[in-house]
């Protein structure tokens, strides 16, 4: 939108939305389609302060950077973020660069307004302050403009911004959780499953209510004593927590389970998962908690009473249909293979 400003669909929203820059803007007017909020929300999530950093102000004639409110000093930080205080008494907010000083015979020249003289106790301040904006050199001509940190030629392309955004997802594996996660031959949609689970982005009871969804009832709908996360749902709950204990005694391994989702898949990665055994032990918990998953949506949307047998044997029927698949010469029948789980994990 800012890159191409002179095409038709961005004069369009210029001109209805006020372009850009409203999608910073912290309210949102009667005016607003459903489809332009929906637009600024996305834009103002968490999520998306990655791209957000990826963009640099280059300054010109100060044009269009606003001069406390945009972060064009190089450190992903406002003047109003880095000087609150000096924010606070400006008379200037909401003003672009060229209107805070002038072209000048030696060069140019600050004329900042206060709505008060400055306190004793804001002069080192003030003074780190002036500093910051010395060496900024306004010109006479030229367009203030943005500078996308990862196209050579400066431009933002949603190509671009989908190899940086996998370079992202590819650095938060290195503690081996997505490494491990992506390497193995399940369905696509249980990688995509769990890499929900482990990112805490499956829409529990909790997770709703942090996006702004009424909740009436925030619990566990297994044991309706502690609030839906995930860490309570699939690992902690006391429905829950018995399955997994049996699930030790397959491999002979005792000891406490992490809280954390991705804690708790990397405990049921082996190092070796080109290993037969290890790759199982890893899609066993991924095919666990899918069926958790599956079940807690029977229980909440059908009224379905929780059985644990149900959900183990239905997990175990997951896990054993993905290795007909996966395994060249799998060929045991369910029930013989659900019978030896010793000798199937070790």
């Amino acid at each position: 939108m800012f890159h191409q400003n002179g095409q038709l669909w961005t004069r369009i929203l210029n001109s209805k939305y006020g372009g850009w820059r409203n999608l910073d803007e912290e309210r949102n007017s009667s005016l607003h389609s459903h489809w332009w909020k929906d637009l600024r929300k996305l834009n103002q999530q968490e999520e998306l302060l990655n791209i957000n950093n990826q963009m640099e102000w280059k300054v010109r004639s100060g044009d269009m950077i606003r001069f406390w409110e945009d972060k064009w000093l190089g450190d992903n930080r406002s003047l109003k973020e880095k000087f609150p205080m000096l924010y606070q008494v400006s008379n200037q907010h909401q003003q672009p660069i060229s209107r805070l000083g002038s072209h000048k015979e030696e060069g140019w020249e600050w004329n900042f307004k206060w709505r008060r003289n400055l306190f004793d106790s804001e002069a080192t301040m003030a003074a780190e302050f002036l500093e910051e904006t010395r060496g900024l050199a306004v010109q006479h001509q030229g367009s203030d403009s943005w500078v996308w940190k990862h196209d050579s030629n400066g431009m933002y392309s949603t190509r671009s911004a989908y190899k940086f955004l996998l370079g992202e997802v590819r650095g938060e594996s290195e503690d081996g959780s997505f490494s491990l996660l992506w390497k193995l031959k399940i369905p696509p949609k249980e990688k995509v499953f769990t890499w929900r689970l482990i990112k805490d982005r499956l829409p529990t009871k909790m997770n709703l209510r942090g996006r702004q969804v009424e909740i009436a009832d925030p619990l566990c709908p297994f044991c309706n004593n502690f609030d839906e996360d995930a860490a309570h749902l699939f690992f902690n709950c006391s429905k829950v927590l018995p399955l997994w204990w049996e699930t030790l005694a397959w491999v002979k391994s005792v000891g406490a389970f992490p809280k954390d989702p991705k804690d708790h898949f990397l405990h049921h990665c082996r190092l070796n998962a080109s290993r037969t055994k290890d790759m199982r032990w890893s899609c066993w918990w991924i095919a666990l908690t899918r069926t958790i998953w599956h079940h807690r949506n029977k229980l909440v949307f059908d009224n379905q009473a929780f059985n644990a047998s149900k959900l183990m044997e239905d997990a175990l029927f997951l896990l054993w249909s993905w290795l007909k698949v996966m395994e060249k010469d799998f060929d045991t029948h369910f029930n013989q293979w659900s019978s030896n789980l010793s000798d199937v994990f070790v």
